[in-house]
C-alpha cells in the first residue's frame, strides 16, 4: 500500500512540475466546471419541474438521463481535449495558449460528439444497472463501470492525436493499454490514489473546523463550511489539471515508449498494476 502510495505521489509531484511551468492549464478544469454546472442547472429545473424520475427509471428518464449524459460529456469531453492538447504541447516543450488548447478541442469536434454519445449510452446502461434491486446486478454494474474507466482513460489522447473516430479511438486505448501496460491491467495507480487520500484528510478537517465553528456561532459555520467546501473543490480541479497532463504522459510513454522529461525517474511503466 505504501508502494502504491509513493508512485502516486511521484505522478503527482511530475505533473505538478508540468502545471507550474505553465498555470494556464488550470483555465481548462475550471471553464469545464463551469460549463458542466451549467448544464446541471438546465436539465435539473425541467426534472424537478416534470417529476421525471417519480416513478422510477422508466423510459422517459432513460431518454431525459441520455441528454443530460450526452451534453454533459460533450462539454466534459471537450474541456478534456482542449487541456491535454495544450498539456502535449508543454510535454514537446512548446508553451501552449488557450486558443491552442481549444483549437485542438475545435478541429476534433465530430469525434468528440460520437464519443460523448457512446458515453451517454453506456453511462445510462451503467445507471439501470446500479438501480436494479438485485444486489448481483448492482454489482456487475459497478464492475463495468470500473473496467469502461479503464478501457477509456487513453481515449482522449488519442482523439486530439489521430484522425480517427470514436470507435476507433476507443479500440486504440484498450490496444495501447494492453501493449503496454498487459492484458491483467484493472487498477489505475495514477493521480487518483494520492488525491483520494488527499480529499478524505482535507474532508475530515473541514468536518472538524466546522464542528468547531459552530462551538462559537452558527454563521462562524457556515463561513467554515463554505471556505473548506471551495477549498475541497478547488482541489477537484487541482486534480483534474494533473489528470490530463497525466494521461498525455501515459499516452507519450504507450506509444513512443519514451518517457516526457518532466516525468523522468517516475515509473510510467507500472501505472497500473496486476
Amino acid at each position: 500500500m505504501f508502494e502504491k502510495f509513493s508512485r502516486s505521489w511521484g505522478l503527482v509531484k511530475a505533473s505538478a512540475s508540468v502545471l507550474r511551468s505553465d498555470k494556464e492549464l488550470m483555465l481548462f478544469p475550471i471553464l469545464s466546471g463551469i460549463a458542466t454546472l451549467a448544464v446541471l442547472a438546465t436539465f435539473l429545473v425541467p426534472m424537478l419541474a416534470l417529476r421525471i424520475f417519480a416513478d422510477g427509471f422508466g423510459v422517459g428518464g432513460a431518454v431525459f438521463g441520455f441528454l443530460f449524459y450526452f451534453c454533459q460529456y460533450t462539454v466534459i469531453i471537450f474541456f478534456n481535449c482542449a487541456l491535454v492538447g495544450a498539456a502535449m504541447i508543454r510535454l514537446d516543450g512548446g508553451d501552449p495558449t488557450l486558443r491552442d488548447g481549444f483549437s485542438a478541442a475545435k478541429s476534433r469536434l465530430p469525434a468528440i460528439l460520437g464519443y460523448a454519445a457512446i458515453s451517454a449510452t453506456v453511462g445510462v446502461l451503467l445507471q439501470a444497472l446500479k438501480n436494479k434491486d438485485n444486489f448481483i446486478i448492482r454489482l456487475l454494474g459497478s464492475g463495468l463501470g470500473v473496467a469502461w474507466t479503464l478501457a477509456t482513460f487513453l481515449v482522449v489522447p488519442v482523439l486530439v492525436s489521430r484522425d480517427v473516430g470514436p470507435i476507433d479511438a476507443l479500440k486504440q486505448s484498450l490496444g495501447l493499454l494492453k501493449g503496454t501496460w498487459g492484458e491483467n491491467a484493472i487498477g489505475n495507480v495514477g493521480i487518483g490514489a494520492a488525491f483520494g487520500v488527499i480529499i478524505f484528510v482535507a474532508v475530515l478537517l473541514s468536518v472538524g473546523l466546522v464542528v468547531l465553528a459552530a462551538q462559537v456561532s452558527a454563521a462562524l459555520a457556515i463561513a467554515v463550511g463554505v471556505a473548506c467546501a471551495i477549498g475541497v473543490l478547488l482541489l477537484g480541479i487541482y486534480q483534474a489539471a494533473l489528470t490530463g497532463i497525466y494521461s498525455a504522459a501515459l499516452y507519450r510513454y504507450a506509444v513512443s515508449n519514451e518517457t516526457p522529461p518532466a516525468f523522468q525517474g517516475v515509473a510510467l511503466s507500472r501505472a497500473f498494476t496486476p
